[in-house]
This record gives structure tokens, C-alpha cells and sequence, in this order.
């Protein structure tokens, strides 16, 4: 059963990242903020989830949640600051997107820069630990996909609507096959052989 609160009568949100291992696409982040009262019994760690109740959980989080933010960084970004830094980068943005402002925010992972004057925890498998945390896992996780799935439509030969942008097999001979596009992370070792790739 997930904790509704790392600490009483306070203000908290959750917030996480989906998409950081990923040779494509952006990286993304959500962060939440629940009403005391809301309980679910099939939250949890997205990645611990079927599509399809991610679908359903996005619809009721959406619909019932006191507050949430969804915020991309793109792939030059990313080339740009590294995934870590893009990673929180995503985070702070989706807080900035909250209509609610947080008392405390709980942060999924170790790493994380302070947001303005907000105290943060840093929680190891948050996502699995508290249902903010794993509401903002669910809501990064399906709007990410929802970009890749778009994206997919431009560029179907890389497989994104199945494998999202991660280093899959098929993923990678395509990249063998047909280069690299503009969603690609140029800095990412997009191939073992990467020193052979053309990345011009």
C-alpha cells in the first residue's frame, strides 16, 4: 500500500521522469499534488503497470487530482545540459506548471537542485513508495508516449510506438539502416560501433 504523505498536514507533490535511458525523444517529467483524500488501489510505479491501466489512471488523476504539471525537455536540450540535468530540468518545469504551490516535494531518485525556496526529499524508488510520486511516474510515463507515438507516424521505420525511443534491438538496426533523425540524442552512444556513425 503507497503512503498518501511523507509528512502530515503538509502541502506535498510528487514528481519523476520518464524517458532518461532513451537514444530518442525527449525526457519528461510530471509533478502532482493529491487531495487528502484521494486513494487508489491500482496506483503504483508506471513501469509496474499495463497500458492500460496507465490510460485509466491518467483519465482519473487528471480529472481528480488537486493539481499536476507536465513538462518536455527536448533532445537538444539534452545534448545540450546531459540527461541529468535535463532530467531535473523536466521536473522543476512541471512544478512551475502546478496551479497549487507545494509545501515539500518529493523528488523520485537521489538527484535533484533545489526549486526556488521549496524543501525537497529525494526518495529511492519513490514511485513505489508514495502515491504522489507514482501518480507524477503515470502521468510522465503516458504523455511521453503520446509524443513518441506521434512522432512514430513521421519516422515509423525506428519502431517508437512499440519501443518509445529506448535502445531495443530493432531500434538500433534502424539506426544502422537509416542514420539518425532530429529526435535522436546526438550525445547518447546511440550505437556500440558509435565512433563509425556519421552524426552530420
Amino acid at each position: 500500500m503507497l503512503k498518501k504523505f511523507f509528512k502530515q498536514n503538509r502541502l506535498e507533490c510528487g514528481t519523476d521522469e520518464a524517458g532518461r535511458g532513451c537514444l530518442a525523444g525527449p525526457v519528461t517529467a510530471a509533478a502532482v499534488v493529491l487531495k487528502p483524500d484521494f486513494s487508489n488501489e491500482i496506483l503504483n510505479d508506471s513501469k509496474q503497470l499495463s497500458l492500460k491501466k496507465r490510460d485509466l489512471l491518467e483519465h482519473i488523476l487528471k480529472s481528480e487530482a488537486e493539481s499536476f504539471g507536465i513538462a518536455h525537455v527536448d533532445m537538444k536540450e539534452i545534448d545540450s545540459i546531459n540527461i541529468l540535468n535535463a532530467s531535473i530540468l523536466a521536473m522543476h518545469r512541471a512544478i512551475d506548471d502546478l496551479k497549487t504551490r507545494p509545501e515539500c516535494i518529493l523528488v523520485d531518485g537521489n538527484r535533484f537542485k533545489p526549486y526556488v525556496n521549496i524543501p525537497h526529499e529525494c526518495i529511492i524508488k519513490g514511485d513505489a513508495k508514495f502515491l504522489s510520486i507514482a501518480a507524477a511516474s503515470v502521468l510522465a510515463k503516458t504523455a511521453r508516449d503520446a509524443f513518441m507515438m506521434k512522432i512514430h507516424e513521421e519516422y515509423p521505420m525506428y519502431g517508437w510506438a512499440q519501443n518509445k525511443g529506448y535502445p531495443t534491438k530493432k531500434h538500433r538496426e534502424a539506426i544502422r539502416t537509416y542514420g539518425i533523425t532530429k529526435y535522436h540524442r546526438r550525445s547518447f552512444r546511440l550505437l556500440p560501433e558509435q565512433f563509425y556513425l556519421n552524426l552530420e
